[in-house]
């Protein structure tokens, strides 16, 4: 299946299933579920990235066993709206997935979204340094996966941008 629009990845979507948000780095992919009503998103994990292969099958196996039926990508587009060498490697992961894997799949500007949560988990939280960087990462994944739910719902989000094809 191909990269699709937002709006599209909500016709093409059962009902009943859930949207993994991924937040792709260069070291870690942080996870977020969807509730299967698609109104919130929970951080649920960081895996260590390993080879594509690995990657890929331990992916295909958390989309099984949590009935996921598309994934949102954060897009880490530039300040200025371009896009560079990271999201470049995250088209790249997205599109490799999507040759061993047929999900409805769309990307999220999400520019400022580990910044945001780093801030939330200092100023908020008061979160140690190690802790945050034990949790940034799906918690990433929660604010990217939370506003393109947002967007899919026609309510407002307070961050994140436009869905991105």
């Amino acid at each position: 299946m191909p990269i699709v629009s937002l709006q599209d990845l909500k016709t093409l979507v059962p009902r009943q299933c859930r949207l993994l948000g991924l937040d792709f780095g260069s070291k870690t992919i942080g996870l977020a579920l969807s509730d299967v009503t698609k109104m919130v998103a929970t951080p649920y994990d960081t895996v260590r990235r390993s080879k594509f292969k690995r990657d890929a099958e331990f992916l295909q196996n958390f989309v099984r066993e949590n009935e996921v039926g598309g994934l949102v990508f954060g897009l880490p587009v530039s300040m200025d709206g371009t896009e560079g060498p990271r999201c470049q490697s995250t088209r790249d992961f997205a599109a490799n997935l999507l040759q061993v894997m047929d999900l409805p799949t769309a990307f999220w500007d999400e520019r400022l979204s580990t910044a945001a949560i780093q801030r939330m988990l200092v100023s908020e939280v008061d979160m140690t340094r190690k802790r945050r960087a034990e949790i940034v990462d799906k918690a990433a994944a929660a604010y990217i996966l939370q506003g393109a739910l947002d967007a899919l719902s026609g309510g407002g989000f307070s961050g994140g941008g436009l869905g991105l094809p």
